[in-house]
């Protein structure tokens, strides 16, 4: 019975690859082979193939069908939990080699929401110009679609305004994020001093989609005065709400790192309006007890220390 013991072994770490626990890993993580397939840039006949050797070589069904999804079967989890913990002491293995020879190299995932746009490629930028074998990989998309890559832990560091309550994570804040309500040249506002929030309501308000951060601040300032607004537009990015007020479509609440050319060059306006700005912060986040990467670190560590002189040349 040893002997057979010491020869299954033997197969399984002659058989079994790191590439094979890496896909098994992203297939149960994502749910799905087709969004694996995506994340590790492969062809879903691919995935499918090494998950198949993978459970032939373990001798193991790892996986099943679930409705629409793929959900891992109970030995699946057990090797789920064994494939993260090898993985990641293979990440360990390749920071410490880096540290040792002090090179920050490898991938590095950041998500964040399209307020932050218009200042994090430039920190990103800086930050690859010091470290220039780092494999940078940027998503930018709504709060929605960041929360649950936030959930899934597909990414490093996860860039928003508003920390989630309902996640356990780390929330690290970085920069200021001052928010002013904006209008277009020669709005009738722009006359008046410390305008009231009731009479701000009565403007043509262009919002943010539900569940965005600036939506929820907004909402929650104007719900502290008993004020509620009916918004005249429903918008999906900040850039879009500030092409509707250079159109004259209304006024708005942005986020004063997005408007710096146009206030440059006069195209949009700030009012002075009671409560505004609104000072708040950008985070960086992630889950907490996530073991970060060496790149990870180092970016976060280069944010925390280093984004205000950088974003102020």
């Amino acid at each position: 019975m040893g002997a057979m013991t010491n020869l299954s072994k033997s197969n399984i770490v002659q058989s079994l690859t790191l590439r094979q626990l890496q896909i098994f890993e992203a297939v149960v993580r994502y749910g799905g082979y087709t969004k694996a397939a995506d994340a590790l840039h492969l062809s879903q006949p691919t995935v499918s193939m090494q998950i198949k050797k993978l459970s032939e070589t373990l001798g193991l069904p790892l996986l099943e069908q679930v409705g629409r999804s793929v959900s891992p079967t109970a030995a699946g989890r057990d090797v789920y939990d064994t494939a993260r913990e090898i993985l990641s002491g293979v990440v360990a293995l390749d920071d410490l080699t880096s540290e040792h020879k002090g090179v920050v190299r490898g991938d590095l995932s950041l998500a964040v929401i399209t307020s932050a746009t218009y200042f994090m490629p430039h920190l990103l930028g800086a930050f690859i110009n010091r470290h220039p074998d780092l494999r940078p990989r940027l998503t930018i998309t709504n709060r929605a679609n960041v929360l649950e890559r936030l959930k899934s832990n597909q990414d490093d560091l996860l860039i928003m305004g508003q920390v989630p309550q309902e996640i356990a994570v780390e929330a690290h804040p970085f920069i200021d994020n001052e928010m002013v309500v904006v209008a277009p040249p020669g709005h009738p506002l722009l006359e008046h001093n410390n305008i009231s929030l009731q009479r701000l309501a009565q403007e043509r308000f262009l919002v943010r989609e539900p569940g965005s951060g600036t939506r929820l601040t907004v909402d929650r300032l104007f719900a502290s005065h008993d004020i509620s607004i009916t918004p005249f537009m429903e918008l999906g990015s900040a850039e879009a709400i500030k092409q509707g007020v250079l159109a004259g479509l209304g006024v708005s609440v942005l986020s004063r790192r997005n408007i710096g050319l146009e206030l440059a060059s006069g195209h949009i306006a700030v009012l002075d309006v009671q409560g505004f700005p609104l000072v708040r912060r950008w985070y960086a986040v992630h889950l907490r007890g996530k073991r970060l990467s060496l790149a990870a670190r180092s970016f976060l560590d280069f944010i925390l220390t280093e984004s205000g002189e950088t974003l102020s040349t």
